[in-house]
C-alpha cells in the first residue's frame, strides 16, 4: 500500500511537469471559489485558479523539499556520525555536543532565524528542515560505527593492513546503511509536513507558486464559502504522509535481519 501511494505521488509529480488540466497560475476573477465541477474537479481558489492543477504542481514542491532536505540531513549527519563513531575520544565528544546543540533548534525555529537574515522561500525551508534531520542521522550512524568497529571482520581487515578509508567504505558503512535507509524513508513525510507548516507560516514557498501548506493558509479565510479549497490540499498531505509512513514501515520490516 505504501509503495502504491508513493508511486502515485511520483507519477503525479512527473505528470504535472508536462501537463496540468489548467494553468496553475492563471487567475479568473469571474470563476472565484467555485466548488468541484466538470471544468474544475477540485474547484477554484480565491483568485479563480484551478485547485486540481495547483495540487498536482504542489506535489513537485513536496517531493523536492523532501529529497533535498533529507539529503542534506543524511549527508551532514552521516559525515558527523562516521567521524565521531570511528575516531572516538575527544572528537566524538565534540561532535556529540554539536549534535545536541543542533537538536535544540527545531526546523521552524531555524527557519525563523534564517528568515531574519535571508529572504523566505523554498530554499530556506530545505536548509532549515535538513539541518533539523542531522542529529537523527548522526546518532544512528555513530551507533552503527561504535558497534561494528570492533567486530571480528573489521579487526581482521585492520590486522591485514587495510587503511581506515577502506575499513569505513568497504566493511563498516555498508552494514550501517539498512537502518539509515529506513530513517531516510521515515524522515521524508516529516519533511513534507514541515514544509507545509513553514509555508503556512509564510516562511516556505512564496505566492503564487503552488504548495500544499500555502494553499491551506490561503483557504483558511474562505472555509465558509468553499470548504473544498482546504479539503483537497489537506487530503493530499494526509495521503502522502500515510503512504510514506507505510513504505517506511515496510522497508523496516524488510531490512530487519531479526525479522522472522
Amino acid at each position: 500500500m505504501g509503495a502504491a501511494i508513493t508511486a502515485l505521488l511520483l507519477a503525479t509529480a512527473a505528470l504535472s511537469l508536462v501537463y496540468t488540466p489548467r494553468d496553475p497560475l492563471k487567475m479568473s476573477i469571474t470563476g472565484r471559489l467555485q466548488g468541484p465541477s466538470g471544468p474544475h474537479p477540485f474547484g477554484t481558489d480565491q483568485y479563480g485558479r484551478d485547485v486540481l492543477s495547483r495540487v498536482m504542481r504542489g506535489t513537485v514542491t513536496s517531493i523536492a523539499v523532501g529529497v533535498i532536505a533529507v539529503g542534506i540531513g543524511a549527508a551532514l549527519g552521516m559525515l558527523i556520525g562516521i567521524l565521531s563513531g570511528y575516531a572516538g575520544g575527544a572528537l566524538d565528544e565534540g561532535f556529540m555536543r554539536l549534535v545536541d546543540a543542533i537538536q535544540g533548534f527545531p526546523a521552524i525555529l531555524s527557519a525563523l532565524l534564517f528568515a531574519a537574515v535571508f529572504t523566505p522561500g523554498i530554499a530556506l525551508s530545505m536548509v532549515a528542515i535538513g539541518i533539523a534531520f542531522v542529529p537523527a542521522f548522526a546518532r544512528l550512524t555513530r551507533a552503527g560505527f561504535l558497534e561494528l568497529r570492533e567486530r571480528e571482520f573489521v579487526v581482521a581487515a585492520r590486522a591485514l593492513g587495510a587503511p581506515d578509508r577502506r575499513l569505513i567504505a568497504r566493511h563498516i558503512l555498508p552494514n550501517t546503511l539498512p537502518p539509515l535507509i529506513v530513517q531516510a524513508t521515515t524522515s521524508f513525510p516529516v519533511a513534507i509536513l514541515a514544509e507545509a507548516g513553514l509555508a503556512y507560516l509564510g516562511l516556505g514557498t512564496q505566492p503564487p507558486n503552488p504548495s500544499w501548506g500555502l494553499m491551506l493558509r490561503e483557504a483558511q479565510n474562505f472555509l465558509s464559502m468553499n470548504p473544498w479549497f482546504a479539503v483537497f490540499p489537506g487530503g493530499a498531505i494526509a495521503l502522502t504522509v500515510l503512504g510514506l509512513n507505510l513504505l517506511g514501515d515496510g522497508l523496516r520490516d524488510l531490512l530487519d535481519p531479526k525479522a522472522a
